[in-house]
């Protein structure tokens, strides 16, 4: 059976990094070094689900990191059933934070900037990306596809600007170093691997071009027409809430 719903006042949890302070200018985030706080009040756009899937990162490193397909079972099957044997709900939300911090160091790490084809992005860069998907690991899509969490972080690229002090040129190029996942077959898979840790997939919310959308892990199953119409329909004034935040407005 899964948690019954229980919502704290806050959510916390002591990170592996400083994160930068700029988050702070996004409702109901509080950061102080390591330590990152949510008022999830102030910080959803919608919070129907105080519960997360997940598996501890060291057993995802231990087990699936170095998972291969086969002739006769995909990847994608092979994190499934690892999912399925595996995965737990929590209602720890520090605790996804600190899952999805692990997940997307790796995901994120400085070995593929030689590989990216993308000269001007930085370390730094890929310090950005990281922190904006520690929050992205608070979304949850039910799998009748309906938007069950969403925060301002859904929408990274609106985000790190407003965060970051980023120009819409540079919040462009974080967007593509996010989807460029899906270009290059050897990181694609490592993204397979890594979110089984959060209980699922990472689907984009844009289509054939970066559109701001964000996305989210789902799991495997889930109805992503469902996913996107829903989207499709709020994504406007959620986008618009997080663009206020930029200091230039």
């Amino acid at each position: 059976m899964a948690p019954t719903m229980q919502r704290p006042a806050v959510i916390s949890a002591e990170l592996p990094e400083a994160f930068d302070a700029g988050w702070n200018r996004i409702p109901g985030i509080t950061v102080a070094g390591n330590r990152v706080t949510l008022d999830p009040a102030q910080y959803f756009f919608k919070l129907n689900d105080f519960s997360w899937l997940v598996i501890d990162w060291a057993d995802v490193e231990r087990d699936m990191l170095g998972a291969v397909e086969t002739p006769d079972a995909s990847l994608e099957q092979i994190a499934l059933d690892y999912i399925k044997a595996n995965a737990r709900p929590t209602t720890d939300a520090g605790r996804v934070l600190a899952i999805g911090y692990e997940v997307y160091r790796y995901v994120f790490r400085a070995e593929h900037l030689a590989d990216l084809g993308m000269p001007e992005v930085t370390e730094d860069h890929l310090r950005m990306l990281r922190q904006a998907g520690t929050f992205m690991a608070l979304n949850k899509v039910e799998l009748s596809g309906d938007i069950a969490n969403i925060g301002p972080a859904w929408f990274f690229n609106s985000t790190t600007r407003a965060v970051f002090d980023l120009s819409d040129a540079e919040g462009d190029l974080l967007d593509e170093v996010y989807h460029g996942g899906w270009f290059n077959e050897t990181r694609r898979l490592e993204l397979v691997r890594a979110h089984t840790a959060l209980g699922g997939r990472l689907v984009h919310g844009c289509q054939s071009v970066p559109s701001q959308t964000g996305g989210a892990v789902v799991p495997y199953g889930a109805s992503l027409e469902r996913f996107r119409s829903e989207l499709a329909a709020m994504k406007g004034e959620w986008i618009a809430a997080v663009e206020a935040c930029r200091a230039t407005n």
